[in-house]
């Protein structure tokens, strides 16, 4: 029976950036991690595939380029029902397709001798004395440590019993030949103009086995045991017809995400979440960049425990809330109500008159310094509108 220190359930960025930045950590216990991957890359996955820069910039961090075809982008375009507006900020991020990102950052694991199981489904696993054993689809395995990566219908959530989330998310995507009237393929859109729908519509530009392409998609926010308020299948159909394009021509991929929140349990004894099997921004959805930096923070941690021989794990929720990904979901968590809330006009109006706003989110997606004056232009403004909509008048003057 093989024996490992860490065995990583999923293979995607939340569990490969983990098993890299231990091994970074920790060198003398690269052979003794695995990861299991249920397929064999290169895979499918559905997903967008927006990387923000401030995630290749942590993997350049420890040496490691994710190098595959994409569709760099230097801005982003929010649309609404009271306008437009386009923010415009270099080398913010990329588009990606997932079989070919996630292929190449497992080839790299392995390089540098990490074991990497693919075709290796998880059955039945159980705590011994010293860890836990698994039944897999390739054999048993022993672990001292036990990783949840294994997304949204995370198997070592549910065995482990861990509580449901508040916050499921639903996404419907599709690719698309280019139509008159996109925008330049530097760009990425999110269209909140819909108020029925906790969500939007999304135009990304991709590639397709080298091809131009567009993915378009609808992000549907929902709490947990309430029933979907509007068909998403129907408002792409709506959204296609608009740009002269049929659903039904079209291969429809519908994915799944779970939401952040600050404190639910994700760990226990020799055992903790990361990536969406944790929750990731409930906001917009955004998953690959706080993939790779649950994984950055899973990482040191681990290396940590492992050397003082800590692990039942109690502070994992308390280190991920300290660290800058549990930071940035705490604060779009706490958005959730605010951008899809009764409020909802109100942060539309805000972000169309304060475009600073959009270009501190545009430089955080980038992993830039925000830069004083922006951030306080970005307050004023805040500050500013919120007392308007305090006051519950449209005459204040900004002073």
């Amino acid at each position: 029976m093989k024996q490992f220190e860490v065995v990583i359930v999923g293979g995607g960025p939340a569990g490969i950036s983990t098993a890299l930045f231990l091994a970074h950590q920790r060198p003398d216990l690269t052979d003794r991690i695995a990861v299991l991957e249920k397929a064999k890359y290169p895979r499918e996955k559905f997903c967008a595939g927006g990387v923000g820069a401030r995630a290749d910039k942590l993997l350049k961090s420890i040496d490691v380029t994710v190098e595959v075809p994409s569709v760099p982008f230097h801005g982003i375009a929010f649309r609404c029902g009271e306008g437009q507006l386009i923010g415009r900020e270099p080398d913010i991020g990329r588009v990606v397709r997932r079989k070919q990102f996630d292929h190449e950052l497992a080839r790299q694991a392995r390089a540098r001798g990490v074991s990497i199981l693919e075709g290796c489904a998880l059955g039945a696993f159980w705590r011994t004395h010293d860890g836990f054993e698994l039944e897999t689809s390739e054999g048993r395995l022993r672990a001292r440590v036990l990783v949840g990566a294994d997304g949204v219908g995370s198997v070592v959530r549910k065995r482990l019993g861990f509580v449901a989330t508040r916050y499921l998310a639903q996404a419907l995507e599709l690719d698309t030949e280019h139509v008159d009237g996109d925008l330049p393929r530097d760009l990425i859109l999110f269209d909140v103009t819909r108020r029925e729908l906790p969500g939007y519509y999304w135009d990304f530009p991709t590639l397709v086995d080298g091809r131009e392409m567009m993915c378009r998609g609808v992000y549907l926010l929902k709490k947990g045991g309430e029933p979907s308020p509007v068909d998403i299948q129907a408002v792409l159909a709506d959204e296609l017809a608009a740009r002269g394009l049929k659903l039904r021509d079209y291969r429809q991929k519908r994915f799944a995400e779970r939401g952040f929140e600050p404190h639910r349990a994700i760990s226990d004894d020799r055992v903790l979440l990361v990536g969406e099997a944790a929750g990731i921004d409930p906001v917009s959805g955004e998953g690959i960049a706080q993939a790779i930096q649950y994984g950055a923070t899973a990482g040191e941690y681990l290396g940590q425990r492992l050397a003082s021989g800590e692990l039942g794990f109690e502070d994992w929720p308390v280190a991920v809330r300290a660290s800058s990904v549990g930071r940035d979901l705490r604060v779009r968590t706490a958005g959730v109500d605010l951008f899809y809330g009764p409020r909802r006009p109100t942060i539309e109006r805000f972000v169309l008159r304060h475009p600073e706003f959009l270009q501190v989110g545009m430089r955080h997606f980038g992993g830039k310094r925000w830069g004083t004056e922006t951030v306080l232009r970005a307050a004023r403004g805040a500050i500013w509108h919120t007392t308007k909509a305090l006051l519950g008048a449209d005459d204040v003057e900004r002073s």
